[in-house]
């Protein structure tokens, strides 16, 4: 049992990071919801074909990182690598298409096959917003300037880079497809193994090859501006227009993609350069063909989804945790009282720590490790007398106080 450790890629909550975790998730709440969005929450897994059909089989995600089993009445069920599919198909199942639009926070545990790294576990957690039935670039708009808030409200935001891209409606990104097919087609010898299969299935994927061959090429493949129509032109015009009146600052990234094909218009990433190389914090775009996909009807969406980890570790601001009151009982007699006293401060509002054995000093010396504000001592004496000894752990200083009144002391110390 000495050796017993968390399985590889996972880790332990423990009290101060699931504090961490917990700020920025409830952050995520309460921003989201004076948007108008409403928490939802999917189950953890789910028939394998509700990722297998929206991401492709070809993906990554499918192919190499699900989490796919049989279990015993024989259905393939898979841990959930990500939130929008499993909202959208709770849209579907739960008879809300009728309903639109629909607007969804959700929060949760993801699962993928990856190589653990810094801001990067196979059991992963992420907050997400998706926006469902409207297809109006002002959609786009309040999704993004929702995440900007968030980022902002946790204290990350100025450490962050918006980067914006447009991908275009159906045609412009099938007249952009065929551009890139030829180009990297002719190429073929300079391309990465992962890129010689996106070729061929999703090449709008080879932009986002970090293979330095691929790069040196990408240079120089066919611009996504030269095969957008007038529609999607007017679409990305106004989505930068709406972010430009809110102050939400972006850079144009014309390299930033989506590989699937129920994406179009928007893309975009929040990312930083004090993570390293997991650099994106916060990540979405428009998917108006997914709910299709999943054998819905045609309904629009937007949305996007952050990790927790990554955010955790940049998040500054957060409160401290409230400093408790220690109850510290003198004697056999006073050990009554003291739970008594502990209950009645709990109930008014008071964190309160009660030392289970040992003398004055040990539990003082545990109170001041457990950072404790102030200490309630409870002496035969002073007892006898309807009174308690108040010690101040910051300033040092003792007096004697009525224990009915021990609530007015204590308050004044906050």
């Amino acid at each position: 049992m000495a050796k017993l450790q968390p399985v590889r890629g996972t880790h332990d909550l423990l009290p101060e990071e699931a504090r961490r975790h917990r700020h920025i998730v409830e952050t995520g709440l309460s921003v989201s919801g004076r948007y108008g969005f409403g928490e939802i929450e999917t189950p953890i897994f789910e028939f394998t074909e509700v990722f297998e059909r929206p991401l492709g089989e070809a993906t990554d995600v499918v192919t190499k990182e699900m989490y796919t089993f049989t279990d015993r009445g024989g259905e393939q069920l898979t841990l959930r690598p990500e939130g929008t599919a499993s909202v959208c198909r709770a849209l579907i199942s739960g008879g809300l298409t009728q309903s639109l639009p629909a607007k969804f926070y959700y929060q949760g545990p993801m699962f993928r096959y990856e190589r653990p790294q810094k801001g990067r576990m196979r059991q992963f957690h992420q907050i997400g917003i998706e926006l469902l039935g409207a297809a109006e670039p002002q959609a786009d708009i309040e999704v993004i300037a929702c995440g900007a808030d968030i980022l902002d409200a946790i204290g990350v935001l100025d450490r962050t880079t918006l980067e914006l891209n447009t991908l275009g409606d159906t045609e412009s990104r099938r007249a952009y497809r065929g551009a890139l097919v030829e180009y990297f087609s002719g190429h073929r010898d300079a391309l990465s193994e992962d890129s010689l299969r996106r070729l061929e299935v999703n090449p709008l994927r080879i932009l986002d090859s970090k293979d330095e061959g691929d790069r040196r090429l990408i240079k120089d493949a066919p611009s996504f501006d030269d095969h957008l129509n007038a529609a999607s032109k007017d679409f990305f015009g106004a989505v930068t227009q709406g972010l430009d009146a809110l102050g939400v600052r972006f850079v144009r990234n014309p390299h930033l993609v989506r590989g699937f094909d129920y994406y179009c218009h928007t893309a975009f990433e929040f990312v930083t350069d004090a993570l390293g190389a997991q650099g994106t914090v916060m990540a979405g775009g428009r998917y108006d063909g997914l709910v299709e996909t999943l054998g819905g009807p045609a309904i629009p969406g937007v949305g996007w989804a952050a990790g927790i980890e990554r955010l955790s570790l940049l998040a500054e601001g957060i409160a401290d945790p409230v400093r408790p009151i220690a109850i510290v009982p003198v004697g056999p007699n006073g050990e009554t009282e003291a739970l008594r006293l502990s209950h009645r401060l709990r109930r008014a509002g008071f964190t309160i720590e009660h030392g289970y054995s040992g003398n004055l000093g040990k539990r003082l010396k545990r109170a001041t490790k457990l950072s404790a504000r102030a200490a309630v001592i409870l002496g035969e004496d002073e007892l006898a007398r309807g009174m308690v000894q108040l010690r101040d752990l910051d300033a040092g200083a003792q007096d004697e106080v009525p224990l009915d009144r021990i609530e007015e002391s204590l308050a004044r110390l906050r």
